[in-house]
C-alpha cells in the first residue's frame, strides 16, 4: 500500500507540475488579451469539460500532461477573421516572448517554493559523524555497489568473520582506528582476498577476528556500516531557505547537465547491471520516476526522510521540465523562443539596410527539423521507458 501511495502521489505531483507549466502560458496570454480557447488536463478523449467565457476547461482520459490552445500560436493555424487581431503571431515580440517563457518560469518557481518548504518545514538533514561502531552487517557481497543481495551472492567478509552490530572496531590490519575516517582509510589499504586481523570491543572485552576483504566496485569491501551519531534535521529561516533554494536549483541544473552529457555513452548499458554506475545511466523516464517514488514511500525510513526524498524528486522533475523546454528545438518552448529571436534579429538587420521587416518566419520550412526533433525525443523516451521496465533503477540502500 505504501508503494502504491508513492506511485499515486508522484502521478498527482507530475500532473500539477504540467498543469502549472501550461497555466503559465495561459495566464500570460490572457493578461495580454490573446484568445485562449482551451485549457485541458491530459490528452485523448474528453471526460469532462465546461466553457467559462471564451475558454473551454476540461479533463481528458490520458493523464500524460496537459495543454493550452492559444489562437494563432503559429501562423500555420487557421483562425477566424475576428480573432486575427488577438492571434498570438500578431502580437509584439516582447509579449510573445513572455507567453513562451511563462511555462518554464512556473516550473522553476514551483521548484523554488518546494525547496523553501523543504528547508523551512521539513528541515535539512545533518549527516552526523560516523563512528567505528558497527551498525549493521551485510549478508552478502553484492554484484555491484548498492545492489540488493540475491541467493547466488557469497557471504560478506564481515559476516564470515563474525562481526556483529554493536561491535566497536579498535584496529584493522594492525592499524589502530579512532573514528570512521581512519577506519575507512584502513579498509581501503587492505589487500583484497587476503585475511587480515580485525580487533573489536564486544561486551567490555576485546575480541580478535580475521576478515578477508572482497572486491566490489573496484575497491575492498567488508560488508559493514558504521553507526552515525548527531544525525538529524535542521530547519532554516526564510532568508536561509531562499538562499538554499537558489543554490539547490543550481545544483540540480548542474547534475542534469552532467547526466545529459554522459547519456550517449551510457545508452549501451541501459539494460546491463552497470546501468546506475554512471550519471547518464541514472537518467530515467516518467515510469522510472514513478517507481522511485513508490520505493521512497515503502522504505523503512522516517516520515521526514520519505517526505524530503519525495520533495527532492518532484523538485528535480520540475527543474528538468524547465531545462528541457528551453532547448532551442521545436516544438519545445525554447524552439519557439529561438524562432522569435531570429525574427527580431532579422528585422533589425533589414531596417539597418533600409528594407521592410519581413515579419514572421515561415514555420512550414522548419517542419522537417521539427519532425526529426520530435522523433528523437519520442525514441529516447521509449528507450528509457523500456529500460525502466526491464532494468529499473533502485534507491541506494
Amino acid at each position: 500500500m505504501a508503494y502504491l501511495f508513492g506511485v499515486i502521489a508522484f502521478i498527482v505531483a507530475l500532473m500539477v507540475s504540467v498543469v502549472l507549466h501550461e497555466a503559465g502560458h495561459f495566464l500570460a496570454a490572457k493578461r495580454f488579451g490573446m484568445r485562449a480557447t482551451q485549457f485541458f488536463v491530459g490528452f485523448g478523449p474528453t471526460l469532462w469539460s465546461r466553457h467559462r467565457g471564451e475558454t473551454e476547461y476540461g479533463v481528458k482520459a490520458l493523464p500524460l500532461g496537459g495543454f493550452v490552445k492559444i489562437a494563432g500560436y503559429t501562423p500555420l493555424e487557421s483562425i477566424a477573421p475576428e480573432d486575427e487581431p488577438r492571434a498570438f503571431y500578431r502580437q509584439p515580440a516582447g509579449r510573445r516572448a513572455v507567453v513562451i517563457v511563462a511555462g518554464v518560469v512556473m516550473n522553476f518557481v514551483l521548484a523554488f517554493v518546494l525547496l523553501v518548504v523543504l528547508a523551512m518545514a521539513v528541515g535539512l538533514r545533518t549527516p552526523g559523524t560516523g563512528t567505528t561502531t558497527v551498525d549493521a552487517v551485510s549478508a552478502c557481497v553484492p554484484a555491484r555497489p548498492q545492489s540488493a543481495c540475491v541467493a547466488s551472492d557469497p557471504p560478506s567478509p564481515a559476516a564470515e568473520a563474525g562481526l556483529r552490530a554493536g561491535d566497536k572496531v579498535v584496529s584493522l590490519g594492525g592499524r589502530p582506528v579512532a573514528d570512521w575516517e581512519q577506519l575507512r582509510r584502513a579498509i581501503h589499504a587492505q589487500p583484497i582476498g587476503t585475511p587480515v586481523p580485525i580487533v573489536v570491543e564486544r561486551g567490555g572485552r576485546r575480541v580478535e577476528l580475521s576478515v578477508r576483504p572482497a572486491k566490489v566496485g573496484g575497491g575492498p569491501f567488508l560488508g559493514m556500516t558504521a553507526r552515525v551519531t548527531g544525525q538529524g534535521y535542521e530547519r532554516l529561516g526564510p532568508m536561509g531557505a531562499s538562499v538554499f533554494a537558489i543554490e539547490g536549483i543550481g545544483r540540480v541544473l548542474g547534475g542534469i547537465g552532467t547526466a545529459v552529457a554522459d547519456l550517449p555513452a551510457a545508452l549501451p548499458r541501459l539494460f546491463s547491471p552497470e546501468r546506475a554506475d554512471t550519471p547518464g545511466g541514472q537518467v530515467g523516464s516518467v515510469v522510472g520516476a514513478t517507481q522511485v517514488s513508490g520505493q521512497i514511500f515503502s522504505a523503512k525510513d522516517s516520515w521526514r526522510d520519505r517526505i524530503a526524498l519525495f520533495l527532492s524528486l518532484v523538485i528535480s522533475v520540475n527543474v528538468f521540465l524547465g531545462a528541457l523546454n528551453v532547448l532551442p528545438l521545436l516544438p519545445l518552448d525554447g524552439g519557439h523562443l529561438s524562432v522569435l529571436a531570429y525574427e527580431r534579429a532579422r528585422g533589425v538587420v533589414m531596417r539597418l539596410r533600409g528594407r521592410p521587416d519581413p515579419g514572421n518566419v515561415d514555420l512550414a520550412k522548419l517542419l522537417p527539423v521539427t519532425y526529426i526533433a520530435v522523433m528523437l525525443l519520442i525514441g529516447l523516451g521509449v528507450l528509457l521507458i523500456l529500460a525502466d521496465v526491464f532494468n529499473p533503477l533502485t534507491l541506494p540502500r
